[in-house]
């Protein structure tokens, strides 16, 4: 019987939800968008959750796979950078 190792939170650690959030803005901002507000309108995005997408509050997947359409990325490109984790050491 194998043993599942649990990860406990770390202190100063961004959780992968804020990471989610860091990259939303990166990206928007790479695309010449000063303002989030004018890039959710721009993309059909309501601009009260959208400003909360980049907070790193609550993500639903579907607003996501929305978010990364809208910068004209696959998931794949989305991920591909600015979620490197370090893992716990023992």
């Amino acid at each position: 019987m194998s043993e599942k190792k649990e990860t406990k939170p770390q202190k100063n650690r961004p959780s992968e939800i804020q990471l989610l959030g860091k990259r939303i803005k990166e990206l928007r901002i790479q695309k010449g968008y000063s303002n989030y507000e004018y890039f959710a309108y721009e993309h059909n995005i309501s601009r009260s959750q959208f400003g909360r997408y980049e907070k790193g509050e609550d993500l639903r997947f579907s607003s996501l796979v929305r978010v990364v359409k809208a910068f004209d990325l696959t998931l794949e490109e989305f991920f591909s950078e600015g979620f490197e984790m370090d893992e716990e050491q023992d």
